[in-house]
């Protein structure tokens, strides 16, 4: 894709979604480390779901401690490896305290020395919470960046590095965000909705799926 055809591909995610947000439910920076780490391997609705009565009790690391391994077990069974995910939590908590104050760090280092948290917990944590122009790389943003023609690699690493250098300065802060939402919504990975994408001209992607009402009035006629 040509630096002109990234500008006009943002540009249209941007007017249709000017602020967009991370669907995970969460008050305070502490909740939005917790309920990152809560979903890798699950759903933003089903972290939602887990979190909405544990986050009503626990505000604060120290809270989380007090709560105790098996009492945040109780919140999250519902959600896939719940028991490594309590574990990490609390020790990433116990960590938050011991540490920093019982504060989130903004910054990398000192985020992924955290239990459970890696890059791409960590670009998410500094993106949403911090404002910084980081692109944490999940399933959705992996395929959206090969599929499209955006910036291909064969690792959740490499896509994030050609990201990096490819988006314009003015869509950086938000990249990360159309981009998941983009891959979540429209851009699927079984039958992607390319009728109703905004940036299919632009998208290099060969096999996209037909304008269902098109092809039946063409099917009628021939």
């Amino acid at each position: 894709m040509k630096p002109a055809q990234i500008e006009e591909f943002f540009r249209r995610l941007s007017a249709a979604n000017p602020e967009p947000k991370t669907e995970l439910a969460y008050a305070n920076d502490y909740q939005l480390l917790v309920a990152v780490v809560l979903s890798a391997q699950a759903t933003d609705i089903g972290v939602n779901k887990a979190t909405r009565a544990l986050f009503e009790q626990v505000t604060t690391p120290a809270g989380m401690v007090a709560l105790g391994e098996e009492g945040l077990i109780g919140h999250i069974r519902t959600i896939g490896l719940y028991k490594n995910k309590a574990r990490n939590v609390i020790k990433l908590s116990e960590m938050l305290i011991e540490r920093h104050g019982g504060a989130v760090p903004r910054d990398r280092e000192a985020l992924e020395e955290l239990p459970g948290v890696g890059r791409k917990t960590a670009n998410v944590v500094l993106n949403v919470a911090f404002g910084e122009e980081t692109i944490a790389v999940d399933t959705h943003i992996f395929r959206v960046g090969n599929r499209t023609g955006l910036a291909k690699g064969k690792t959740p690493g490499a896509v994030e590095q050609a990201l990096l250098k490819v988006v314009p300065a003015a869509y950086r802060r938000h990249a990360h965000h159309w981009l998941i939402l983009h891959g979540r919504y429209v851009c699927k990975a079984r039958k992607p909705d390319c009728p109703a994408c905004v940036v299919r001209d632009l998208c290099a992607f060969k096999e996209k799926t037909p304008d269902e009402k098109t092809a039946g009035a063409a099917a009628q006629t021939a």
